[in-house]
């Protein structure tokens, strides 16, 4: 039985990304002071890059040792390595060049230009086994035991690239699939499944805009997984929606107390 999820609303984008930025560090600082490293998964998107861009930003981040954390993606667009749409480009440009990560720790997902080609399945397939070989005996499966995965959700309730109604959304054992057909352009990517997903100790779900109020409406009224994919994202020990104030402008009064910030 999962645990009902905390919903958290800002003012306004920028205050979110913020106030998600400075959470974030606190986490990473205390991993790493837990367990020697930390391990979060990245989310692209406008609420994604804006939370890097955030990061970069704060004078807090000093506080992380970024020699010893491990960088995961929750999904790519499956196109050329220097491609500006990939999220792995876009995460570099927010946050990862300047600060001092060490690349062998930063695991980008698969290039269409990279040594898999045009064959998106076996590139899913190799990241799949780059995770379970970074799974350890103390985790609970064929993924690393995530800190934190973060997610952006998307106006249909897609997250990562599991859409609605899609076979990717379906899948219950592989942890990372090639998804084809994918609605929203570019159609090839690379997506994380929701068992993955669910690995992590702690799933953030990002939302901003009046486009979204929507989709986190259906997510948190208990809709199913296949009809919206963000409904059956969560972490073993916390979800957690971190929402704007237009983005959660549909949820049914009292659903969460007034934004403190």
């Amino acid at each position: 039985m999962t645990r009902a999820p905390q919903l958290v609303v800002h003012r306004d984008k920028e205050l979110m990304a913020q106030a998600a930025a400075a959470r974030l560090i606190t986490k990473i600082v205390d991993a790493q002071a837990a367990r020697g490293s930390a391990s979060v998964v990245l989310t692209g998107g406008r609420n994604g890059n804006g939370l890097l861009a955030a990061l970069a930003a704060a004078p807090a981040r000093d506080a992380v040792d970024w020699s010893r954390i491990d960088l995961w993606w929750g999904d790519e667009r499956y196109v050329p390595a220097d491609d500006p749409e990939r999220n792995h480009t876009q995460a570099r440009e927010a946050l990862l060049d300047s600060v001092p990560v060490d690349p062998a720790r930063v695991h980008a997902m698969p290039a269409s230009d990279g040594p898999y080609g045009a064959d998106v399945d076996a590139a899913a397939a190799a990241y799949a086994a780059e995770l379970a070989k970074a799974a350890g005996p103390e985790d609970h499966g064929p993924v690393p035991t995530f800190d934190v995965l973060m997610l952006g959700v998307g106006p249909d309730t897609h997250v990562a690239s599991l859409f609605p109604e899609h076979p990717a959304s379906r899948e219950a054992d592989r942890t990372v699939v090639g998804v084809h057909g994918a609605p929203k352009p570019p159609p090839t990517r690379i997506s994380l499944t929701l068992p993955a997903i669910r690995a992590a100790r702690e799933v953030w779900l990002l939302a901003a805009g009046e486009d979204k109020a929507g989709a986190v409406a259906i997510a948190l009224g208990g809709a199913g997984g296949v009809q919206a994919p963000a409904a059956q994202a969560y972490g073993r020990s916390r979800t957690l929606w971190l929402l704007d104030r237009t983005a959660a402008a549909k949820l049914p009064a009292g659903m969460y107390p007034p934004a403190a910030s």
